[in-house]
């Protein structure tokens, strides 16, 4: 069995640095979560309560997937990771999750923000990863955060 490192990044690109440090130093695959309807930078502007980010997450809306990992099946150890949006998840992370079988997976949520924590969201993702066993969920605000736990 193996490892995968999924994530999704938005324009700023910390969770793509975070993202694929993680791979390299724990040997795991890597896989870029992205939505099936790119975003722009008008449609990050959260200070916009029209900006598509905040009328997602208003919505509660599914944001649709672009790709789906390949043998899902074969990975173990999934660490998955995305910028805080609204003390959670974004949007596609909850849809991401829906598509995949959980069960027996270990998981391990990691989060890049500019200031918020991650609060409360392994408790707002575990129901879109039913069968998943959750080993920890972090906020990492620097690389030597990331080393230090990894």
């Amino acid at each position: 069995m193996s490892k995968l490192v999924a994530y999704f990044s938005a324009e700023a690109g910390r969770t793509a640095k975070a993202a694929k440090a993680l791979a390299q130093k724990t040997g795991a695959d890597l896989f870029e979560i992205r939505p099936e309807k790119p975003y722009s930078p008008s449609d990050l502007m959260y200070m916009n309560p029209l900006a598509r980010c905040n009328r997602e997450k208003i919505g509660k809306k599914d944001v649709p997937v672009a790709e789906k990992v390949k043998d899902w099946d074969s990975y173990d150890t999934i660490y998955l990771g995305f910028p805080i949006w609204y003390y959670g998840a974004p949007n596609v992370i909850q849809t991401f999750c829906k598509g995949y079988d959980w069960t027996g997976k270990q998981v391990y949520l990691f989060a890049t923000s500019g200031g918020s924590g991650i609060g409360k969201t392994q408790e707002k993702l575990e129901p879109y990863m039913k069968g998943a066993m959750i080993k920890d969920a972090r906020r990492i605000g620097s690389m030597e955060e990331l080393k230090s736990w990894v």
